[in-house]
């Protein structure tokens, strides 16, 4: 019989901790036995999020900025001995505008926190990763990486960059023993998608709409499919960008699902 998925013994730092899928993923590898420390830029929130998650520890810091990525890695290290296991996950949300009205002020922060950040973790766990022989990490990559949503440049093009740079790191370091895999959620019920809900950058019910399992997703979902990635149980699976959509991705006829399934 296979064995659960257990990480007793292993030591995970989970980037974007403090709140969404981050924090919810940190959680569930608590609960299966991994020692945890949680980063994020949300210093007042790192307190609470700890507390909830049962993580051993947590660091402050931006993961855009190398040198304070080079700090968070080396933080979690000490504090839990090592690092095995990241998961990616530190991210911020755009605005419904086209290109030519953007502000490229707010376009490079979006970039540089999502795909910037996950190069600069990854790289600094990487070193320590393939010093050990050993370790498995997971990006977070989106729908909106994977094709085109008008007024979401930034976004897409930072997610795109993550599922590439997600497949170069697993050839690269595949040798070493290094597993690199990605998510690429839909529409998740995390307190960055209720404020674009909020600011009415999009209608949910058109992504219910369009979403063939008819709902937007749980932030548990996605731990669940992330804990998977990071798991013994997929042991031979590296370079994969998981769709985690309920088949948004699969959908590509006209008009929408709902309708079709309602006639």
């Amino acid at each position: 019989m296979t064995p659960p998925i257990d990480f007793t013994g292993r030591r995970a730092l989970v980037t974007g901790g403090a709140s969404g899928i981050g924090e919810i993923t940190a959680k569930l590898l608590v609960d299966l036995g991994a020692k945890v420390v949680l980063a994020d830029l949300n210093a007042d929130a790192l307190p609470g999020a700890c507390k909830r998650t049962g993580a051993n520890a947590f660091t402050v810091g931006d993961v855009a900025v190398e040198d304070a990525a080079e700090r968070i890695v080396a933080d979690a290290a000490t504090a839990i001995g090592g690092i095995d296991l990241v998961f990616n996950s530190a991210g911020i949300g755009d605005d419904l505008v086209p290109l030519h009205e953007q502000s490229i002020e707010r376009w490079r922060r979006v970039f540089d926190v999502s795909l910037l950040g996950t190069l600069l973790i990854s790289r600094a766990a990487g070193k320590l990763m393939i010093e050990q022989g050993r370790g498995a990490i997971v990006n977070v990559s989106s729908i909106v990486g994977l094709d085109a949503f008008p007024g979401r440049s930034a976004y897409g093009v930072a997610k795109a960059g993550i599922a590439h740079l997600t497949k170069t790191l697993a050839c690269e370091w595949g040798e070493h023993g290094i597993r690199v895999n990605a998510i690429a959620p839909a529409y998740t019920k995390t307190p960055m998608v209720k404020d674009l809900v909020d600011r009415k950058v999009f209608d949910p019910t058109l992504i219910e709409r369009r979403t063939p399992l008819g709902r937007m997703a749980e932030t548990e979902e996605m731990a669940r499919a992330a804990a998977f990635l990071l798991s013994d149980w997929a042991s031979y699976i590296t370079g994969v960008v998981l769709p985690v959509d309920g088949g948004w991705s699969s959908y590509g006829a006209a008009g929408d699902v709902a309708k079709i399934r309602h006639k």
